[in-house]
């Protein structure tokens, strides 16, 4: 994984079609963008992966966004942007990391924790209340947001 260098963007460069593999509303992704901060794994020129984060307090930071170029993905560009993340984090006053998945995304949770990240509480039905079209992984209706979280040890 010598060969992707992880960098800062500006909002308005964050390749869209990349965030709508994790996100498939353009009017959340809009918002969020306005107030994150965006970082983008490049392998040479090509951007294979990205995540947005938001400050929520100066104690604590959520992953919003997370992904990767299909195919790119299970060859632990993940890990490293999650990993990226962290080590940025270590470097603020934020203590705790947050991030967000659907009951239906299986294979997010498992990925969430196996980077640390422990279930903190759900938050039900946010997304029949928050997406205009109902959303279907695994055969399931993704429903509820679970939140997990990560304590940013110094």
């Amino acid at each position: 994984m010598k060969d992707i260098q992880i960098k800062k963007i500006d909002s308005d460069k964050a390749p869209l079609e990349l965030l709508l593999l994790a996100d498939p509303s353009r009017e959340a992704i809009g918002r969020y963008l306005k107030k994150g901060n965006c970082f983008a794994a490049y392998r040479g020129n090509d951007v294979v992966g990205m995540y947005v984060a938001i400050l929520r307090n100066p104690s604590v930071a959520e992953i919003i966004n997370i992904a990767v170029a299909e195919n790119h993905q299970n060859k632990g560009i993940g890990k490293l942007l999650v990993s990226d993340a962290i080590k940025r984090m270590k470097k603020t006053s934020v203590k705790r990391l947050l991030v967000g998945t659907g009951n239906s995304s299986i294979s997010q949770l498992a990925f969430y924790q196996k980077c640390g990240f422990r279930i903190a509480r759900i938050k039900k039905d946010y997304f029949i209340k928050n997406y205009k079209k109902a959303i279907y992984e695994n055969g399931i209706q993704c429903r509820d947001m679970i939140m997990l979280e990560l304590a940013i040890l110094d």
